[in-house]
């Protein structure tokens, strides 16, 4: 007799997550905080202790992470109750076709975080262990990328086991450089009295919004394993509130002491040596498979390829590019990331204004929701407007917060014109 053999496809890239594959609150724990522990977050902690005094500080990091706990908690309580990915919630409220532009917004940026983290790790390696060559970046470069690329190719399980082995380390030395720092320095006040002071408390929430925004727009696409919607959002508002604040904290008072703005150098300068290397290795790992798992969802999304060959073709776009990305890609971030909220915060209005379409066997409606696409345009223009990406100097207000606000109101504007017509 005949066997038919399926394969399993256990990241379940085009459908819902049963709850046979779902994972406990652990695993979601250590993935969720492997995905936050992120040295571009410790970089931000060293600008916000440069341009702020110790109470600015915790103000920023304290409203900043509660918008964005908030923001992510929402999203990942979506994903886990309909258990669908990013990808597949944007199909339900963008429309089949229209996902087709959040999908590329968050792959884009997702890819070119991968670069960028690659290339963070892999040049500063280069000039301590051979200053003077101009190949050896490019090498490791290109190493790095091809162990990430590697383990993330193994999907939400690969995510899983680095996770678990950097979450600790990343703690432990993190603690260890803050503790360091703030008794060679005198204490707190005395190191951040060296600031500049060149930060507004706004500018201030909007760095700390905008240093995970990008990927915190993805977190269905991790939550969704969890066994419960408890678990799910509490393990991401923790990620997101006290993982990141820990980040930034790690950061901000150990580059406020050295006086660097490099979190690699900082630890050099702590005398880490080879536990420089260790931690930030481990603490880009950890963000950059998340990374590239979201990368080649959403580009499975636009192609209809399996996520695994798409991880393999983002593995390779981003090692490519990193150098580049390295020196580039961190002007573009500031636009993406006064243009991503809006994607988020119209996922999760219309999940909760229209139910039914993310029943369990409910059809993702054909076509483009224009409604949800003026949303994001209209967002993102106001987002950047506000944020002096467009008309330099001028600012007002928090850009992330005012694309939220911009975005959901012409969505529901749109709405109620074609539930009318």
């Amino acid at each position: 007799m005949d066997k038919e053999i399926k394969k399993v496809d256990i990241d379940y890239t085009n459908e819902a997550v049963p709850q046979s594959a779902r994972k406990g609150f652990l695993p979601m724990f250590a993935i969720m905080l492997g995905f936050t522990f992120f040295s571009a977050s410790m970089w931000t902690g060293v600008d916000l202790a440069n341009g702020l005094d110790l109470n600015g500080f915790i103000l920023a990091v304290l409203i900043g992470g509660a918008i964005l706990a908030a923001y992510t908690g929402a999203l990942g309580y979506i994903g886990c109750d309909t258990g669908l990915s990013f990808d597949l919630l944007s199909r339900r409220a963008f429309g089949a076709k229209g996902s087709y532009l959040p999908s590329a917004m968050i792959a884009l940026t997702q890819i070119g975080w991968f670069g960028v983290g690659a290339a963070m790790f892999a040049i500063p390696a280069a000039q301590v262990l051979a200053p003077d060559s101009a190949v050896l970046p490019y090498v490791l470069v290109l190493l790095v990328g091809v162990c990430m690329t590697g383990s993330a190719y193994f999907g939400i399980k690969g995510l899983e086991i680095v996770s678990y082995i950097s979450v600790p380390l990343i703690a432990i030395l993190g603690t260890y450089a803050m503790v360091k720092s703030t008794i060679e320095g005198g204490g707190l006040h005395a190191i951040f009295d060296k600031s500049t002071g060149g930060l507004t408390l706004f500018s201030a929430i909007g760095l700390v919004i905008g240093s995970f925004v990008s990927g915190g727009t993805a977190t269905p696409n991790f939550v969704r394993f969890a066994k419960t919607n408890k678990t799910a959002v509490i393990t991401t508002v923790i990620a997101f509130f006290l993982g990141n604040t820990l980040m930034f904290c790690f950061g901000g008072v150990a580059g406020a002491f050295t006086g660097s703005n490099d979190i690699f150098w900082v630890m050099i300068e702590l005398g880490m040596g080879l536990w420089a290397f260790l931690v930030l290795g481990a603490n880009i790992w950890t963000t950059n498979d998340n990374a590239l798992y979201t990368g080649a969802l959403g580009l499975s999304n636009i192609t209809g390829k399996s996520k695994k060959m798409m991880v393999i073709l983002s593995g390779i776009i981003g090692t490519v590019a990193a150098i580049w990305l390295y020196n580039n890609f961190c002007n573009w971030l500031t636009i993406l990331n006064a243009t991503l909220p809006a994607v988020g915060v119209i996922l999760v209005a219309d999940f909760f204004l229209d139910r039914k379409k993310y029943a369990a066997d409910a059809e993702a409606p054909q076509g483009v929701n224009w409604a949800a696409i003026i949303g994001v345009v209209a967002g993102a223009v106001i987002g950047n407007l506000t944020g002096g990406n467009i008309i330099p100097g001028f600012t007002f207000g928090i850009a992330a917060v005012n694309n939220m606000v911009v975005s959901f109101a012409c969505y529901y504007i749109g709405r109620l014109v074609k539930k009318n017509k």
